[in-house]
């Protein structure tokens, strides 16, 4: 990408939209476009075309999407599928009609099979049945990548689509019924710290295995891959290992420095056993996470001392 390049970065107040916005003006890029959802809902199709064609940007990172934990993907399912679906697919259409370069498309690792072999490869796409409680976000995520596909198939365009592994890092959701298992779990124990509870209730039973990468290297990732990747695949990115939400658990009792004990509630789902991702693609083309997971949710600890919880 040309450091005066236009680029729009779509969710740019999420977690993933703001470390890319982080990255590209640490590395020299000045003309970022962004627009929070008051000034451009982007499941209004005629709103995106409109913003495309007067602000015809040179490239796209599209990191919008309706996200959240086990509990708001079972819960509100109509809404994850419609609006990651019409959200994903204004954005790709409005791109092609106004001959954008390049388009990013960020995914998830929950695209892949519940029970497919592990660690997950990308050919393993569409190869089994898809965890029930967060299929419709999987399948609009799915969708996203066959878009990126077909436009490229059809029209020649160079959209690629990468899929991460669970995030955590700056501007995460920290919601207890919204959020994914470790910003819950540094709330939790945040709080009982602070509360003096002398127990910490983890969801489920602790057992599944759980990759995760922080934010920051997911943005360097996505640098890398914008200006090195121009091939139709998906491509996994990860740290290619993983920790039960058990250890997780003691992981962050350890850096928040709680003292209490930790209770599971096996009524509680605990979704997809396991999910590593292969990253050996990513790899070979020279790319490999540098912030450890202790390192990183050290970091992210100091900031959620900072805030109040309702």
């Amino acid at each position: 990408m040309e450091k005066n390049a236009k680029i729009y970065v779509a969710g740019h107040r999420g977690m993933v939209g703001s470390a890319i916005v982080r990255k590209l003006k640490q590395l020299g890029y000045t003309n970022i476009i962004t627009r929070g959802s008051k000034e451009l809902d982007l499941r209004k199709q005629e709103d995106v075309f409109t913003f495309f064609s007067v602000e015809e940007p040179d490239y796209v990172f599209l990191a919008a999407a309706k996200v959240g934990g086990i509990y708001a993907n079972n819960t509100y399912r109509a809404e994850f599928l419609y609006d990651n679906l019409v959200i994903e697919a204004n954005i790709i259409h409005a791109a092609y009609m106004n001959k954008v370069k390049k388009l990013m498309f960020l995914g998830s690792s929950c695209i892949y099979p519940k029970m497919a072999p592990q660690p997950l490869k990308e050919s393993y796409l569409l190869t089994g049945p898809l965890e029930y409680t967060n299929e419709p976000y999987a399948i609009a995520k799915i969708a996203g990548i066959k878009l990126c596909e077909s436009y490229r198939l059809q029209y020649g365009c160079n959209y690629i689509s990468v899929m991460p592994t669970n995030l955590y890092g700056p501007n995460d959701n920290y919601d207890l019924n919204n959020s994914h298992v470790l910003p819950a779990l540094l709330r939790k124990f945040h709080t009982a710290k602070i509360e003096n509870h002398p127990a910490v209730t983890i969801w489920g039973s602790g057992s599944p295995m759980r990759e995760f990468l922080h934010v920051d290297d997911l943005a360097d990732a996505c640098m890398f891959l914008m200006e090195k990747y121009n091939d139709a695949e998906l491509v996994n990115v990860g740290t290619g290992t993983d920790i039960s939400i058990k250890d997780l658990a003691m992981l962050v009792k350890k850096v928040s420095g709680y003292t209490g004990k930790l209770e599971f509630d096996s009524s509680k789902p605990d979704g997809t056993p396991r999910k590593l991702m292969d990253v050996t693609k990513l790899h070979n083309l020279g790319w490999k996470h540098r912030i450890s997971l202790e390192e990183g949710i050290t970091s992210v600890y100091k900031e959620v001392e900072q805030m109040e919880f309702a």
